[in-house]
């Protein structure tokens, strides 16, 4: 009996088996050399070759093709008859949606048709029909001011060239080449908020300058694509690639985008995203090319008429 249990003890101590810790040994390897495996991804991104020079001027041309078959009708979406009009909407757009401007000017221009008559306006009049574009103590001494130059120094005409239109109260290089390249045909860059952060997506610039933006773009195409380029980026940041949940699914040049991956890449998710005419709403011009409404694209309702949610940015 007693040699029976003197037997256990001796179990024991086979039980205390060495082999765990090989396999320990092993474990603890394995662990290692998956941490040591951990940062290889980021590594690999920081070490991917820079795009040549000649490859960002094809990428961002093929963009820009790409783009003009999406957007064969792209057109500044401010209403407008005549430079004149073109010149004060712009000015008003600013921090505002073209579509607010477009639901306010009919009533300003019916009652100041002529640089004559908004320059000789009475300015609480007028900041009472530019009230719901916002800012419109700012923009009414902007506009009456621009009016009154025109009438001043240019005869009531808009000066086409862009010296002359800088010069002008409130008016900038973005709101003269808008000018420029819708009224009068000559070729320019509008770098508003929806341009500027799609160059820097499709890292075709970093620069945050407008200024900057403008000329960095600029070397990129000819001078005869500035216009519509800058017509098809806007339509394109408003429809699908907007700023806070861009609609990569649905994008049509997700493959020639290095931020593909920043919204929604399901397509069926991202195609609740769209905007405008893509996901089936009005758009921003009351008066819309005929193109536009061809291609499906709806007209905006007029001021304080019930219409689907905005859809704006």
């Amino acid at each position: 009996m007693k040699k029976a249990v003197a037997a256990k003890p001796a179990k024991k101590a086979v039980a205390a088996k060495p082999v765990p810790k090989a396999a320990a040994a092993k474990s603890a390897e394995s662990v290692k050399k998956a941490d040591a495996a951990k940062p290889a991804k980021p590594v690999k991104k920081t070490a991917a070759k820079p795009e040549s020079r000649t490859a960002l001027v094809r990428r961002a041309r093929r963009i820009n093709r790409e783009l003009a078959e999406v957007y064969p009708y792209a057109h500044p979406e401010l209403d407008f008859e005549n430079p004149f009009q073109l010149l004060v909407a712009t000015v008003l757009s600013a921090q505002t949606t073209d579509l607010r401007v477009n639901q306010t000017t009919p009533a300003l221009f019916a009652k100041y048709p002529t640089p004559e008559d908004l320059a000789a306006a009475n300015p609480e009049d007028v900041e009472e029909l530019i009230r719901p574009t916002g800012f419109f103590r700012a923009k009414t001494k902007s506009i009456m001011g621009l009016a009154a130059a025109l009438r001043d120094e240019f005869g009531g005409e808009v000066p086409g060239r862009l010296e002359d239109l800088v010069k002008l109260p409130g008016v900038g290089r973005k709101t003269a080449f808008v000018v420029m390249g819708n009224a009068f045909g000559r070729p320019g860059i509008t770098v508003d908020t929806h341009f500027g952060r799609l160059v820097r997506r499709w890292k075709w610039t970093e620069e945050t300058d407008p200024d900057k933006v403008e000329k960095a773009v600029g070397e990129l195409f000819p001078k005869s694509d500035w216009t519509m380029l800058s017509h098809r980026v806007i339509f394109h940041g408003r429809r699908i690639c907007h700023a806070r949940k861009p609609a990569c699914g649905a994008c049509p040049i997700a493959p020639l985008c290095p931020a593909y991956g920043e919204g929604e890449t399901d397509p069926e998710k991202a195609k609740k995203l769209l905007k405008y005419e893509k996901g089936g709403f009005p758009g921003q011009r009351l008066k819309p090319p005929q193109s536009y409404l061809d291609a499906g694209g709806i007209p905006a309702p007029p001021l304080g008429a019930t219409a689907p949610p905005a859809t704006g940015e």
